[in-house]
């Protein structure tokens, strides 16, 4: 564990953020951070903490403290909830934490360890068994920003086709097991809160989780940098969508998943299978407002913020001119006055 903690690879995370030098320097910096990251682990250990920073920083930790705000301060964290005391982990805020909430939390750390050893393991098989090259890039060489984008997109979509398809025909379908152990397990819970992201049947969870993360970032072999950018982008996403809070940091993007996701839950899973919606969207599955309906929503709402900003500006100017107009009326009183 001391590499996960060690100088390289918190500094790849930490410096863009928090140095103050300039864009250059900071990409001097951060090329010196990663060579020496990967010139001093080999590149399965590289991986592997890499994933582990990524998940215990982005998840693992906000998810964490969420989960202990739900429980230590009900009274607190109700005020925040979208579906109020049924939001809670115990289900009322006059409740006491129940062993089904703390199940609920270790199965979500389980599962979310075993999807990053069967990572290892896939690894461990291609390079040592197969002889192949690893399922990810671990270089010196950065990956261009175009590349970054094309692959983020690529993971993106193929997360979201492959999770639409798995949630929908598997999981949902009663002619598989699988799909009973989903029912029993996920949907016997009342409604999303902190760490349920990762709470799931084993099975049903590497193939509605693990399967659709990894497999596009395999597939295309991602970048190590990249495949960490895409694993941050999930892991924010799972904290904030399954959190239950109405407060989110953008109103669109993880509002929206987030409400999509409730209401998968509270619906009995009419629909909304997709991570983010847009395969719901085409296939017309969305329940509640789609992927759309927000878009529309957030236009609005800046339309009607530009147009409250450009009311404020007049009357601001409006009051300017009649100060401007009241110092030179008392000017020239005081004028008149003085001869």
């Amino acid at each position: 564990m001391d590499a996960l903690f060690s100088i390289p690879v918190l500094s790849l995370f930490l410096l863009p953020t928090l140095s103050s030098y300039t864009t250059s320097l900071n990409l001097v910096f951060f090329y010196m951070t990663w060579t020496t990251l990967v010139l001093s682990h080999p590149p399965l250990r590289v991986e592997l903490f890499g994933t582990l920073a990524v998940r215990v920083l982005f998840f693992v930790l906000p998810s964490l403290l969420f989960f202990l705000f739900d429980i230590l301060t009900p009274s607190a964290a109700v005020v925040l909830k979208a579906q109020g005391e049924a939001g809670l982990p115990g289900g009322s805020k006059r409740g006491k934490i129940r062993w089904k909430e703390i199940k609920v939390a270790g199965w979500a750390l389980i599962n979310l360890a075993m999807g990053i050893a069967i990572q290892v393991a896939i690894e461990q098989v291609r390079t040592e068994v197969f002889g192949t090259k690893s399922a990810l890039k671990v270089s010196m060489k950065l990956p261009m920003p175009w590349e970054i984008v094309k692959d983020l997109l690529r993971g993106t979509l193929g997360r979201e086709v492959l999770a639409y398809i798995i949630h929908r025909y598997c999981l949902h379908s009663q002619g598989y097991s699988v799909a009973k152990h989903h029912q029993s397990w996920y949907h016997s819970l009342q409604a999303p809160f902190p760490l349920t992201a990762h709470y799931d049947h084993p099975m049903a969870y590497l193939l509605l989780n693990f399967i659709p993360t990894f497999a596009p970032a395999m597939l295309f072999r991602f970048h190590m940098l990249t495949y960490l950018l895409y694993l941050t982008i999930i892991s924010i996403e799972e904290t904030f969508a399954f959190s239950g809070y109405t407060i989110m940091p953008t109103s669109f993007f993880l509002g929206g998943i987030a409400r999509r996701t409730e209401i998968h839950l509270s619906s009995g899973a009419e629909g909304n299978f997709g991570p983010w919606g847009i395969v719901d969207w085409i296939f017309n599955s969305a329940v509640g407002d789609n992927i759309v309906d927000d878009a529309e929503a957030e236009i609005e709402e800046q339309e009607i913020d530009e147009e409250v900003k450009r009311v404020i500006e007049a009357s601001k100017r409006r009051i300017r001119e009649e100060e401007r107009k009241g110092r030179k009326r008392r000017r020239r009183r005081r004028d008149e006055d003085f001869y």
